[in-house]
């Protein structure tokens, strides 16, 4: 079976589907109808009027800090009389964010106070479970400098902590309280977490929004100081967890508050974060065991429960990742492989694989490599292939079978064209358009496939490119790039996933300076072309900081040329500006001394890196 054409770039990058797992029993429901249950309070009219004109003037600014410390004290003094309606009005929350994010303790300490007799109520509201996260993260930075209501703010957090924990089925089962639920978590432990269910919690001291999926490792730190007590509450968050697993791990949003648990505990409390994988694999492997199968395979093609999963391996250590394998999947490695929801599942065990578990994985998975490609679960290969490359493990062994998946390995001549194919995601037969008949009389007399342009760039086809340059013998591939027509060259350049493959080319320490410059030579002459491309552009600079200084004069004589087009073109004329274009044609003595110095500061920066 070929690897199959591929279709639009949605259907390429296929995510996981999110069904539910089993129907989730009544009881779970109560924490959704909690806010239900009872007449929630308004604001009265003039109160409401009030919070209005407040929040317009906090948006205005202020003169000085100062005086907006005063204004936020005062406003959230009024606030207190009204803590819970205010929380659950959907203006007045908005003003409590804002408010919440530059709070004093005392102000701080008496809005808890007022909120915490109805924590559920206002927990599981769509409003205010906003205040409380935004709560929720300021009091670590207060309580960490020392204020004079310290001690109280951190009571109080832990109060909030036991009555969540107290009723933590209820929290945890509840769409808009288990974002509270994964806040506090992350509170209690110090630590920012970048997976989907930690996704929402910004830097601390700062309101957020859930509908913005803010990039991970760009919101703040992601370990901070907490004090010991909310560590001890930590762990008692852990054991609830393991109580509730048999009852509530199909739900999703509990799946998502075990799933942030499972991270901070690692990070903070790996004891008790071993405990409570070993709850849930254990409870998973119980139900209903079949003859000679582990009933884990059931859960594994559950979108909810191997979520849970996927997090359970990453956090495991290698004995346990041993034992995961040998016990439930020895041997079934295809068939999670080519399962619609099961093969994120291999993927993650694939990636925290230590390298004598990654043979095992790669010599299981590798006759069935065609398959996985024919079925379009790209992330198992890439997975395998990085695997495989920050191991230093199986590098020529996977590269061998990925060619012969493209049927491109035999005859030798074919090799020269794996990177079209790879970066097509398509077999030979399929990307060349050749009858068996006609190939096999071809190579019979020793003679490659005749040319044909690439015409599109797959992004996992680029990523497993990047990975094979950075493989310690990278030069099957390098030969296929050198073989390629300058035109395939600048449309790989150009392309937002194929662009990558130059910042591998560029980067790989592995691959060598003459065979770099080879590849790189036959762009000569096409440069005008990269640099009136949105990503071309970003090739050419990342050639240029990495450039010598003749190879600089080089590419800068060939673009001056066109400097007014360049000048005028919108991706053109950031390169003019960075390559100094104008100072090379009418100071060229200027420009070389510039070019000199830069490339002094660029080692002396270098040096001091790796020192």
């Amino acid at each position: 079976m070929g690897v199959p054409p591929q279709h639009e770039k949605g259907a390429r990058s296929r995510k996981r589907p999110r069904k539910e797992g089993s129907a989730v029993p009544s009881a779970q429901k109560e924490g959704s109808k909690a806010s239900q249950s009872v007449s929630l309070p308004r604001l009265e009219p003039a109160a409401a009027e009030y919070f209005q004109r407040a929040h317009e003037t906090l948006k205005s600014g202020f003169a000085s800090d100062e005086e907006k410390g005063l204004f936020v004290s005062n406003v959230l003094e009024e606030a207190e009389a009204v803590a819970v309606p205010l929380s659950l009005d959907s203006a007045g929350s908005l003003l409590l964010q804002a408010l919440v994010a530059s709070a004093p303790p005392g102000s701080l300490c008496r809005l808890l106070q007022a909120l915490i007799p109805s924590l559920r109520i206002v927990a599981c509201h769509s409003c205010g479970a906003h205040i409380l996260e935004a709560a929720v993260l300021r009091a670590p930075l207060l309580i960490k400098d020392g204020a004079d209501d310290s001690g109280t703010l951190e009571d109080l957090v832990l109060e909030l902590g036991r009555a969540v924990q107290g009723e933590l089925s209820a929290f945890a089962l509840d769409a808009h309280a288990s974002f509270v639920v994964r806040t506090l978590l992350q509170t209690l432990g110090g630590a920012r977490v970048g997976s989907d269910g930690g996704r929402g919690l910004l830097v601390l001291g700062t309101s957020h929004s859930r509908s913005k999926k803010a990039k991970v490792g760009s919101e703040g730190p992601t370990d901070f100081e907490v004090p010991n007590s909310f560590l001890s509450l930590l762990q008692g968050f852990g054991e609830s967890f393991q109580e509730l697993i048999s009852d509530f791990i199909t739900n999703k949003f509990f799946s998502l508050c075990l799933q942030v648990a499972l991270e901070v505990l690692h990070r903070k409390l790996p004891e008790a974060c071993s405990q409570l994988c070993c709850s849930v694999i254990g409870y998973l492997s119980s139900c209903n065991p079949a003859a000679g199968q582990s009933t884990l395979l059931v859960f594994l093609k559950d979108a909810t429960c191997s979520r849970v999963l996927d997090k359970v391996l990453e956090v495991s250590d290698a004995k346990a990742l041993r034992s995961f394998y040998k016990v439930h999947v020895k041997g079934q490695l295809q068939v999670l492989a080519t399962h619609q929801v099961a093969n994120f599942t291999l993927q993650r065990l694939i990636q925290a694989a230590p390298p004598k578990l990654l043979g095992k994985l790669f010599e299981e998975l590798s006759p069935g490599l065609e398959e996985i490609l024919a079925h379009e679960h790209l992330g198992v290969v890439t997975a395998l292939l990085g695997a495989c490359r920050k191991h230093g493990a199986h590098q020529q062994e996977v590269l061998q079978t990925l060619m012969e998946a493209f049927h491109c390995w035999e005859p030798p001549p074919r090799q020269l064209l794996c990177v079209p194919l790879i970066a097509s995601l398509l077999a030979y037969e399929v990307y060349y358009g050749e009858e068996e008949e006609e190939e096999e009389e071809m190579m019979s007399q020793d003679q490659a496939a005749p040319s044909r342009p690439l015409s599109s760039v797959s992004y996992h086809g680029s990523l497993i490119l990047q990975h094979c340059l950075h493989f310690a013998d990278p030069s099957v591939v390098l030969r296929s790039l050198a073989a390629l027509t300058p035109e395939d060259l600048v449309t790989l350049a150009c392309d937002a996933a194929g662009s990558h493959v130059f910042d591998a080319l560029l980067a790989s320490p592995s691959v060598p300076k003459k065979q770099r410059r080879k590849v790189l030579r036959l762009l000569k002459g096409h440069c005008v072309s990269l640099a009136c491309s949105k990503h071309g552009s970003r090739v050419l600079d990342a050639i240029w900081s990495r450039a010598t200084l003749p190879a600089k004069q080089e590419l800068a004589q060939e673009l001056a040329e066109h400097e007014q087009k360049l000048r005028n073109d919108t991706f053109g004329h950031h390169l003019v500006r960075n390559f100094a274009l104008t100072h090379f044609l009418k100071r060229r003595q200027d420009w070389d001394r510039l070019q000199e110095a830069e490339k002094k500061r660029r080692d002396l920066f270098a040096e001091i890196l790796e020192d």
